[in-house]
C-alpha cells in the first residue's frame, strides 16, 4: 500500500512556548483507518489542524495525499474532507442548501451535485428534513449533516476530529457503523482523533497513543494490548489519601504481581494469575487494616496501554454500549 500521510519530525510551538506537538513522526497507509488516541490537551487537534492546512507548523515535513504541505496546500484541500470538532453547518440554510453550498465550494456542478446531495441525505437519514432550516435540527442531526458535508466531493482521505463528542450512545453507535462501512466498502482512508478508548478499539486498524504532544506508542489495538501482557486488577481504597502509597508497597511484594501502577482514583496490578493473587491481596490488606472500596479484574484494554506508557489514565466521558443502528454526524471540506 502507498502512504497517503507521511509526517517527519513535526513540531508546533505556541507563542507562549508550549510544545503542543513535540517532534512526532508517523505514516498512514492508503485505505487505512488510523487513530490518534489521547486525552484533551494531548496535541491531537493541533496535529489534525496542521495536516489539513488550518495551522502553520513550526517545523518538520508533511506530505498529505502525495502533496507537500509547505508548497501544495490548495491541492491538499481539494483531496481531503474535514470534520472539525465544532459543527460547521449554517443554521440559516436548509440541510440540502448546506450540502449544495459545499459542493459549489468544491467546484462540483449539476446534475452530479444534486445526485450526490440526494445520496448523502439518504445515507445519513436526513431526507425527510432536508428542506428544513438547520437551526431547527437536533444536535445529532446537525452532526450527521456535518459529516455528510465533508463527504460531498468524495474525498479519498477523511479527517475526523473527535466526531462523536457530545453525542448520545445511539447516535455514536450509528456513526461508528457508517464510518466502518465507508472505510471497508468505499476504501476511504480515515484519520480519526478521539479520547474514547472503545471508539479507537472498535474502529481503528492502527493507532498512535499520544500524550503531551508526543507519541507514546503505536500499533494495532491487538498488538498494543498484547504488549501489556497480563490481566489487570483495579483496586479502589476506602481511604485512598491515607493508604495509597502503603498499599502500593504491599502489592509490589506479592508473588505474581508483574507491575503495580497507581493513580488518584485507583491502583492497578498486572498479573499472569488474577485468581491466585486476589486472595493474597485481600489477606494482605486485612492484616494491615487497609480497607478496599472495590476490586475488579479484566483483560488488557487500551486504557491499560495508555497507563503503562504514560503513568496516567485517559479522562473521557463514559461510553454506554448500545446495539448498532443507522444514523450519523459531521463535516468540512
Amino acid at each position: 500500500m502507498q502512504e497517503i500521510i507521511t509526517v517527519n519530525d513535526l513540531v508546533e510551538i505556541y507563542s507562549d512556548g508550549t510544545r503542543a506537538v513535540d517532534n512526532i513522526s508517523f505514516t498512514v497507509q492508503e485505505g487505512e483507518f488510523f487513530g490518534f488516541l489521547g486525552p484533551n490537551g494531548a496535541g491531537k487537534s493541533t496535529t489534525i489542524k496542521i495536516l489539513t492546512t488550518l495551522l502553520r507548523k513550526t517545523s518538520g515535513t508533511v506530505l498529505v495525499s502525495g502533496y507537500d504541505l509547505d508548497k501544495e496546500q490548495e491541492n491538499i484541500r481539494r483531496s481531503i474532507g474535514v470534520q472539525s470538532q465544532d459543527t460547521a453547518v449554517d443554521g440559516d440554510l436548509t440541510g440540502r442548501e448546506n450540502l449544495m453550498l459545499q459542493g459549489h465550494f468544491q467546484q462540483m456542478r449539476n446534475p452530479e451535485l444534486r445526485d450526490r446531495v440526494d445520496e448523502l441525505l439518504k445515507l445519513v437519514e436526513l431526507t425527510e428534513v432536508a428542506n428544513k432550516r438547520v437551526r431547527n435540527y437536533s444536535g445529532g442531526m446537525k452532526k450527521r449533516l456535518d459529516l455528510a458535508t465533508a463527504l460531498v466531493h468524495r474525498p479519498k482521505l477523511l479527517f475526523l476530529d473527535e466526531p462523536t463528542t457530545g453525542l448520545d450512545p445511539q447516535s455514536r453507535a450509528a456513526i461508528w457503523e457508517y464510518l466502518d462501512k465507508l472505510n471497508k466498502e468505499e476504501g476511504t482512508t480515515i484519520f480519526l482523533t478521539t479520547q474514547y478508548m472503545e471508539e479507537a478499539d472498535k474502529l481503528c486498524k492502527r493507532l498512535a497513543i499520544v500524550d503531551s504532544g508526543k507519541i507514546a506508542a503505536s500499533g494495532s489495538p491487538v498488538e498494543l494490548k498484547r504488549q501489556v501482557g497480563a490481566d489487570s486488577i483495579k483496586l479502589s481504597l476506602e481511604n485512598c489519601q491515607r493508604d495509597r502509597f502503603r498499599a502500593k508497597e504491599i502489592l509490589e511484594t506479592l508473588d505474581g504481581a508483574t507491575k503495580v501502577l497507581d493513580s488518584e482514583e485507583c491502583i492497578t496490578v498486572y498479573t499472569k494469575n488474577a485468581g491466585h493473587i486476589i486472595a493474597d491481596i485481600v489477606r494482605a490488606f486485612d492484616s494491615r487494616d487497609i480497607r478496599l472500596l472495590s476490586l475488579s479484574f479484566a483483560s488488557p484494554t487500551l486504557d491499560d496501554v495508555f497507563l503503562q506508557h504514560t503513568g496516567k489514565r485517559i479522562r473521557a466521558e463514559s461510553l454506554v454500549k448500545t446495539p448498532s443502528t443507522t444514523g450519523f454526524g459531521r463535516r468540512r471540506g
